[in-house]
């Protein structure tokens, strides 16, 4: 029996926007920009952050407007963070004291 290689992407379904950045994509329409020696210390920084988090995190559920999840996604992306982290950073410095919120 040969060992056939698993192949996640066989049987996706991209919606529009997808499919037209991969198409671009396959036609050679963007470029690999290397990144400078600052880019990758702030990439590994949040790599050993999110590493760190692992170790030590829990999950929690919460409810959120639907306009203020779509604002966090935004800025989240506007620095390239993914928006769960942001939330997460959010909350860890609220609970260390470094933000206060009227409540």
């Amino acid at each position: 029996m040969k060992n056939k290689k698993f192949d996640p992407f066989a049987n996706l379904k991209l919606d529009p926007e997808e499919q037209e950045l991969n198409d671009a994509i396959e036609r050679g329409e963007f470029k690999v920009v290397p990144l400078n020696d600052a880019e990758k210390e702030r990439y590994a920084s949040y790599a050993r952050y999110t590493l760190a988090l692992e170790k030590k995190e829990a999950r929690v559920n919460i409810r959120l407007k639907r306009s203020d999840l779509d604002t966090i996604r935004q800025k989240a992306n506007k620095n390239g963070l993914p928006y769960q982290t942001l939330i997460n950073t959010i909350l860890h410095q609220y609970a260390k004291g470094r933000i206060k919120i009227e409540l």
